[in-house]
């Protein structure tokens, strides 16, 4: 969530980082850690993210992703603003050794109150695909998103976010997540994601991938 209409301070981020492992009849390991980072003018916000998964099992990579993005939104009223944002992504086991994806649109916060947050946007983009077994693609597209955020308590917050990426071929992606505040700068957080793909790549055929994750989240 990005309004700064509603920001308390000129720069808000957080680290998250997870780590599980398993010896005996079986071994594996997963590490996963995420940053995200945003400052704040009067009207005006400034956004960046990455994001790092590297699971092995019985010694053998079974699993790498590495993301990274940037945003910023312009606030044209209270309810109104205009956004351009562009991420970067590595998933050689979903089939894609780089997709580079560049959008920009108009966007429309519906709640902004302490409770809840609510903005959907839309806009055109361009997606550039490097594919894992060989070749590659630039396409036009359309976007679209929603993001909604409800704080249950005083500690506790639930989140869900949406977005869609349509040309020839759709994608969509969910994350589901609960943060709960341990004290003023550590809280823990549950998340389940989902992308979908309705023509994945060759090396990778499987339309859905998902990934449940508990992370200690350090606000900076």
């Amino acid at each position: 969530m990005d309004d700064p209409a509603t920001a308390k301070k000129p720069f808000e981020g957080n680290i998250q980082a997870g780590y599980n492992a398993q010896s005996g009849n079986s071994e594996s390991s997963t590490l996963l850690a995420n940053t995200s980072l945003t400052w704040f003018n009067t009207v005006s916000a400034y956004s960046l993210w990455g994001s790092a998964t590297n699971t092995t099992s019985s010694n053998v990579r079974s699993s790498e992703k590495y993301q990274a993005g940037g945003r910023t939104r312009y606030n044209m009223t209270d309810r109104n603003y205009l956004f351009g944002q562009a991420s970067w992504l590595n998933d050689r086991f979903a089939g894609y050794d780089s997709r580079s994806t560049l959008t920009g649109g108009y966007g429309r916060q519906i709640f902004n109150d302490p409770i809840h947050d609510l903005r959907v946007e839309f806009g055109p983009g361009v997606r550039h695909d490097e594919y894992h077994d060989g070749g590659r693609t630039t396409k036009a597209l359309a976007y679209g998103a929603a993001n909604y955020s409800y704080q249950l308590t005083d500690n506790t917050k639930f989140t869900e976010g949406f977005s869609a990426l349509a040309n020839e071929d759709i994608t969509l992606n969910s994350e589901t997540a609960l943060n709960v505040a341990i004290n003023d700068r550590f809280s823990l957080r549950l998340a389940y994601t989902v992308t979908y793909n309705s023509e994945p790549p060759a090396s990778a055929p499987k339309n859905t991938d998902t990934t449940t994750s508990v992370t200690l989240v350090y606000g900076l």
